[in-house]
């Protein structure tokens, strides 16, 4: 078996979005997302296709009774399968192999507590107990999770258990000498001299993280309430993520304490930091439903003064992504904005899977998505003219089937749709069918088929909505947002909010 197998599932999982491996555990969506499409570019037949058909059998069943384990492990071994390999118990071991910590952010003043175990029991029979050797490497370049240049060989430890589910391997190591910065740990696990398999955990280490972290609260604690979430957003980004609840992404930690620092000095000297500001930036506010912090990216044209009202435009993210994702030179939104006088905003959406409103993860997780998106919308009309006649929704993927499922949840905010390479019930088209839209679509997608937009175009056409429907011959999911940000800007400049005029009211009673 190659060494750091693992990792192979940890990097298909992540091409869609930057990796982030927190607690050891790759977002599930994204796990089953890049199996989903892995099927369609294979499209298995013959044997392979009884043997993915039963993998997917047990997969959905594992799915209805909740066992996530027993999920990670169905899907490692259906991606094995579609790769052409044959999926061996030494392969189930290594997949079962998980690396935490209380902290993944580690003050290294202090002792680094890691513990090795297992998600679920593989069918691997092992006759003694096992070593395991533990380095620090730089993290792993692009998006594949496994571990770049070796920094330090850090121990061995034997005795450890051959099942550790029920004795997980619990480690401490001394990292005051390593330099801080990001890096990914790693625990190969060996039968004797053989490797059984590798578990990597990303990690960023700090000297004295704790007493800067401490020193922050304190001072934030003196701000104005409309400054405090955006000073305290490290702290609780930190929290989060050693909580296992979000991954770490692209967080540098010394950059958003200084930035943090910044607020809280700006503040002391009597300044609101963010007034008048134009450009590019974030502000956080505490979204109450989910008491936590939430970040959202902003835009604001070199040309606003608060003199005249401007368009809006929310944007929402693809599966994996977060509130940077559309602010990225991929989309080339920010341009655009500037050159038509357009402010931008772009929400987490509470969890970079959360669905804005669909239900996919669960229902409390689908409506805080929605309630970050409304409130900070609500933050920015309230801090900006806004022209309530000129606010638009889009969104690219996930994000275009959040556009379709917020379009049609709160139809009375939207002056235009635009949803890219999305999908949605027909359904759903009625409740929207005063909006006009802009669609866009690759006819050769395979994360999500070009069917879904056509569906919904089709629906449209036949309630007459004004839409515009661009289906790009040859295109691929991400090929096609960039190209077409022009074509949807276009729309919104020639489109306003429909109001119902007064004598079609009066013939409606």
């Amino acid at each position: 078996m190659k060494k750091n197998r693992w990792f192979t599932l940890a990097g298909l999982a992540c091409w869609l979005a930057p990796c982030a491996l927190p607690q050891s555990l790759p977002n599930l969506p994204l796990v089953r997302l890049a199996y989903t499409v892995k099927k369609r570019t294979v499209n298995p037949q013959g044997e392979l296709k009884e043997k993915i058909d039963a993998n997917d059998r047990a997969l959905n069943a594992a799915t209805r009774t909740g066992n996530q384990a027993e999920v990670r492990r169905l899907l490692a071994e259906g991606m094995t399968l579609l790769n052409g390999e044959a999926w061996t118990d030494q392969l189930d071991y290594a997949n079962s192999l998980a690396l935490r910590a209380d902290h993944v952010f580690i003050d290294t003043s202090k002792p680094c507590a890691l513990r090795l175990e297992q998600i679920y029991m593989p069918s691997i029979s092992l006759e003694n107990s096992l070593t395991t050797k533990v380095s620090l490497h730089k993290p792993g370049a692009g998006r594949g999770g496994a571990p770049g240049e070796l920094v330090k060989e850090l121990a061995t430890f034997d005795e450890v258990s051959r099942d550790l589910r029920e004795s997980p391997f619990l480690m401490e190591l001394d990292l005051s000498s390593v330099a801080d910065g990001a890096y990914q740990m790693q625990a190969d696990v060996f039968d004797g001299s053989k490797l059984l398999g590798s578990a990597g955990l990303r990690v960023t280490v700090k000297k004295d993280l704790d007493a800067k972290l401490a020193q922050l609260e304190k001072d934030a604690g003196s701000l104005p309430e409309a400054l405090r979430a955006d000073a305290l957003y490290p702290i609780d980004f930190v929290h989060n993520v050693n909580r296992a609840r979000i991954d770490t992404g692209a967080f540098e930690i010394g950059q958003e304490i200084a930035t943090a620092n910044e607020i809280v000095a700006a503040a002391k000297a009597g300044k609101d930091p963010f007034a008048g500001r134009t450009g590019d930036f974030k502000r956080h506010y505490v979204l109450k439903s989910a008491a936590e912090i939430m970040p959202y990216r902003l835009y604001i044209p070199a040309n606003y003064d608060g003199r005249r009202a401007f368009p809006l435009i929310v944007a929402l993210h693809g599966l994996g992504g977060t509130e940077d994702s559309m602010f990225g030179k991929t989309y080339g939104m920010l341009p655009e904005a500037e050159k038509r006088g357009y402010i931008l905003v772009a929400p987490l959406g509470y969890r970079v899977d959360g669905g804005y409103g669909r239900v996919t993860g669960g229902v409390r997780r689908a409506q805080l998505s929605e309630d970050d998106v409304l409130e900070v919308l609500a933050r920015v009309r309230k801090a900006y003219r806004i022209d309530d006649d000129r606010i638009y929704l889009m969104g690219h993927s996930l994000g275009g089937i959040g556009t379709w499922t917020l379009g049609a949840k709160h139809p009375e905010i939207w002056a235009a749709l635009g949803p890219i390479a999305g999908t949605a019930s027909p359904k759903t088209v009625e409740a929207m069918r005063r909006i006009p839209e802009i669609v866009v679509h690759g006819d050769a997608d395979t994360v999500v088929p070009v069917d879904g937009s056509r569906n919904m175009v089709a629906e449209m056409r036949k309630l007459d909505v004004d839409v515009k429907y661009i289906e790009v011959p040859g295109g691929s999911h991400t090929s096609i947002a960039g190209p077409n940000m022009p074509a949807l800007f276009d729309f919104f400049d020639t489109h306003k909010k429909h109001r119902e005029s007064p004598s079609a009211g009066n013939a409606a009673r």
